[in-house]
């Protein structure tokens, strides 16, 4: 049978707060400890978990603290070695590898609860047979359209084609479709070409040495892309943001976008629809999960926590209706009726499980790019996936570990061959006898962005204010001449020293 850890913290919280009213020595550090349990969760779920901290309190005498952390797996991998870091984090399944590697993720055990779950969610918090996460929703993305133009979906490429050439000859749209990026937005349309990022080996696992990104079916959506940006039919936008504002206003008929974007549609009073991707195209999915400090010294209370209070219908029912996600627990996934939700689920049914392997991060800025150089005609289709492939095949053979860079749009104005490459030899800094990170280049007058990356990849990156993952840092250089750049790797702050 398997022992309620919770209960047993339960008691032990009560039997110090009676010793303490009977005047008995009490060692304090202990009982905060005992009773209070920190969680770091982003802006979207922070706001469900302050709601369930009063009822949980209530119930268990247990106060729970939720803090909103930015960038929580960059911020968590600084924190919890220094014995800062908080007892359970929130986080999507590709970033934990990193996280195991460390040794800073404990092992997960579910017991009869696991039973409850999505199998497909668990093995995504598998990392060498090994349980380390509870995974509690599953995301991935959906072929949205609007209502008001579209009734019948179309089940090709070519289909949508036709009917977006339509409906902006009627005047009705601006364009057909949109994208929201040129890689994860854009995947379902690819892999409907047959292009894939990498390829399997014997054991189903992804292989790194079988890159596709220079693949025919890659190069295919990327001569089609190309093809429907002349003709008028697909914006020249990749932008994100304003990808979601052309489907809201009603600018375009068609939007690849996950199930994060429904409650905002739905504010909007946007008439859409969800179908599945044309001519077969499958998307990456994504799994959010909790996991457990290794380092917390209330691990058995955070284990009871998730899999006693967390792990219920009512809970998992009330973190969906706060973010439309498929729980990954059953009898939760159970009791949802939305149309909305069996629809995304449909279109992700083949989905592709995020690679959640160290060589992904050297994969997003080479193959992201490879779409902005078509669009921009600086190259061919064939010859901009090509070059992302064989960049990112060199980038994966290299050893980055402990590079810390700074791509940016500066990096080819200052004569390198590089562009927003995070691991560009020729850009990286060196580490002073000041603990900070520094290096100087002659740049030549105009305005630039730029990030600090790690390791030669995106995985770990940090933007305008440190923020990790945060926006690009722009700079302007009013004259040619030598710029240079300090990075404290305490406070991820880059300074920019111009000429």
């Amino acid at each position: 049978m398997r022992k309620n850890y919770l209960l047993i913290a339960i008691v032990l919280i009560s039997a110090l707060v009676l010793g303490a009213c009977q005047k008995q020595t009490v060692d304090t550090p202990e009982v905060e400890s005992a009773g209070t349990l920190r969680i770091w969760a982003d802006e979207q779920r922070a706001p469900v978990f302050n709601q369930l901290a009063a009822k949980f309190k209530e119930a268990h005498n247990v106060d729970l603290v939720v803090e909103n952390i930015a960038g929580i797996r960059d911020q968590f991998l600084v924190a919890a070695p220094a014995g800062e870091g908080p007892d359970i984090i929130i986080i999507p399944h590709d970033q934990l590898p990193q996280l195991t590697e460390s040794g800073l993720i404990a092992e997960m055990n579910l017991g009869a609860k696991a039973a409850d779950f999505s199998e497909q969610a668990l093995k995504a918090f598998t990392v060498g047979g090994k349980l380390y996460g509870m995974p509690y929703a599953t995301e991935n993305l959906g072929f949205f359209y609007n209502k008001d133009y579209v009734t019948e979906v179309p089940t090709t490429w070519q289909g949508v084609y036709d009917l977006s050439k339509q409906l902006i000859e009627e005047g009705k749209i601006k364009y057909g479709i949109v994208l929201a990026g040129t890689n994860y937005d854009a995947y379902p349309w690819m892999t409907s070409q047959g292009g894939y990022v990498f390829g399997l080996d014997a054991n189903g696992d992804y292989n790194p040495q079988d890159v596709g990104v220079g693949s025919e079916g890659m190069i295919k959506f990327g001569e089609m892309a190309l093809q429907w940006k002349e003709d008028g039919i697909l914006s020249d936008n990749l932008d994100n943001t304003t990808a979601k504002s052309m489907f809201l206003n009603g600018e375009v008929a068609f939007f690849m976008n996950g199930p994060w974007e429904i409650n905002n549609l739905k504010a909007a009073g946007t008439n859409y629809g969800i179908a599945n991707f044309p001519d077969g195209g499958v998307p990456f999915m994504g799994v959010q999960g909790f996991a457990i400090n290794s380092m917390s010294k209330n691990i058995a209370l955070a284990q009871a926590f998730l899999t006693d209070f967390i792990a219920t219908e009512e809970v998992m029912l009330e973190l969906y209706e706060a973010e439309p996600r498929a729980p990954a627990f059953l009898p939760a996934l159970a009791k949802v009726d939305d149309p909305d939700l069996k629809a995304i689920g449909e279109a992700g049914k083949d989905a592709q499980p995020m690679p959640a392997i160290p060589e992904m991060g050297k994969v997003w800025g080479d193959w992201g790019n490879a779409l902005s150089f078509i669009f921009t005609g600086e190259k061919t289709p064939e010859e901009a996936y090509k070059f992302a492939q064989e960049a990112i095949v060199a980038a994966i053979a290299s050893n980055t570990e402990g590079m810390v860079n700074l791509p940016g749009s500066w990096q080819a104005a200052a004569g390198f061959a590089c562009e927003w490459k995070p691991d560009c030899a020729d850009t990286a800094m060196e580490l002073g006898e000041d603990g900070l990170y520094k290096a100087t280049f002659t740049i030549p007058a105009g305005d630039y962005e730029v990030k600090v990356a790690l390791d030669g990849g995106w995985d770990t990156n940090y933007g305008k204010d440190g923020v990790a993952g945060g926006d690009n840092i722009t700079f302007t250089v009013p004259a040619d001449g030598e710029v240079t750049f300090i990075w404290d790797p305490n406070t991820f702050l880059l300074e920019i020293v111009l000429p």
